[in-house]
């Protein structure tokens, strides 16, 4: 079984049957090779959680709307697909991020009083791609902690999430920091409402210094120049002094300044950045958080920080943080990977030759039966050795 690797087939077909096998746009088969891929990123990402305690948890792919949406902002509700259960007749949604999912299994089916670890790796649906060339099918993996207030978990998360990419072998890591209770803080005592809150943080996501200004214009003006001097505030750890002057003193924000501080003392190995203006990704983030870039990724690869309000709306307004990311989109940052060796046999009923196959492949071999009268055709697999009898009896050796 020669390995094919790149092996494009050109298939045609007429345009009464085309659209029986033409996907929807921005949703894809995963083929052999990137689905082997996938899984064995799957498997180190999920062992690499477990190694710091993490219990694997699997939401379920559909359920009732409002248990979906409740309290994650406008953001999550646009990204996700609805309909109506045939059997309750109650509007149902298609998950579109897992951590509200997560966040409920924590406050009513576990319910526990101490610290809780829970992980996850399943598929997510997108009404939208949420950024050119995406998928609407990602494939979330996260991990999340619940039940403490401290440093200790949002340090924990970020190492975690570091530590899977190095498991996956990710070079070139850079991780960027901010804060959502800076905004929180500068708006602090003012009257702006639900649509002039969107608007204030599209605006900064943007980095749109002109609708900042439009948005801002009825606000105090300590409250409108603190939100214009955050579009500047990005770079490396002097942006935190930088912020310090800027920035209307309070004790709330010299404590967020010294936390994030603190953040950027725990990594070794990776650039460090700021960007106290950043808000994208979904509306629960309460604290500190965290974006991590990688070369060849065409955004964030990695997304996480703190959300301690995510359980609010299921009753159990408990501490948490954690990270989430795509485990397709990592899969196109690492290098492929090799070639899963294998052994040729030829098919027979000689219960010699069977009795041979299954030891080799009990021991973790891959056996490939050459079918008598087809070629075989393997992409995922180097047959380096083949099953020869020799002498009577049933041996590997190289090709």
């Amino acid at each position: 079984c020669p390995a094919q690797p790149g092996k494009i087939r050109f298939l045609t077909a007429s345009p009464k049957y085309m659209s029986a096998w033409v996907l929807p746009d921005h949703i894809a088969d995963v083929l052999p090779s990137e689905a082997r891929h996938i899984e064995e990123l799957r498997r180190k990402l999920l062992d690499t959680a477990r190694s710091y305690g993490y219990e694997l948890v699997m939401p379920p792919l559909l359920e009732h709307l409002e248990s979906l949406l409740t309290g994650t902002g406008e953001a999550l509700d646009l990204q996700t697909f609805k309909l109506v259960d045939q059997i309750s007749g109650r509007m149902m949604g298609l998950r579109a991020d897992t951590t509200p999912q997560v966040a409920r299994i924590d406050a009513h089916l576990l319910n526990r009083q101490g610290v809780t670890r829970l992980c996850y790796c399943g598929p997510v649906l997108h009404t939208r791609p949420d950024r050119p060339h995406a998928t609407r099918e990602p494939l979330q993996f996260g991990a999340e902690i619940y039940g403490h207030a401290g440093i200790e978990a949002d340090v924990e998360a970020l190492l975690l999430a570091l530590d899977c990419l190095r498991a996956a072998k990710v070079q070139d890591i850079s991780v960027d920091l901010g804060d959502a209770r800076i905004v929180r803080l500068l708006l602090e005592g003012t009257s702006a409402d639900s649509a002039t809150l969107t608007n204030i943080h599209a605006a900064l996501a943007a980095k749109d210094a002109s609708a900042l200004a439009d948005a801002t214009q009825a606000l105090p003006p300590a409250a409108r120049d603190g939100l214009q001097a955050l579009l500047g505030l990005y770079g490396g750890i002097s942006v935190l002094d930088e912020a310090a002057r800027v920035l209307p003193a309070s004790a709330g924000l010299t404590a967020v300044l010294s936390q994030l501080r603190q953040l950027a003392g725990h990594l070794d190995g990776v650039r460090v950045t700021f960007d106290l203006a950043d808000l994208r990704g979904y509306a629960y983030y309460s604290g500190a958080r965290f974006a991590i870039y990688v070369p060849g990724a065409s955004d964030a690869l990695v997304r996480g920080g703190r959300y301690d309000e995510v359980g609010a709306v299921f009753g159990r307004n408990r501490p948490a943080a954690g990270f989430s990311m795509d485990v397709r989109e990592l899969v196109g940052v690492v290098a492929p990977r090799p070639l899963r060796a294998a052994i040729r046999a030829p098919w027979s009923e000689t219960p010699a030759l069977r009795t041979a196959i299954a030891a080799l492949r009990a021991s973790g071999e891959t056996v490939v039966c050459a079918l008598p009268g087809a070629p075989n055709e393997v992409d995922e697999f180097l047959c380096d050795r083949e099953l020869v009898n020799s002498a009577g009896q049933w041996t590997v050796q190289p090709i």
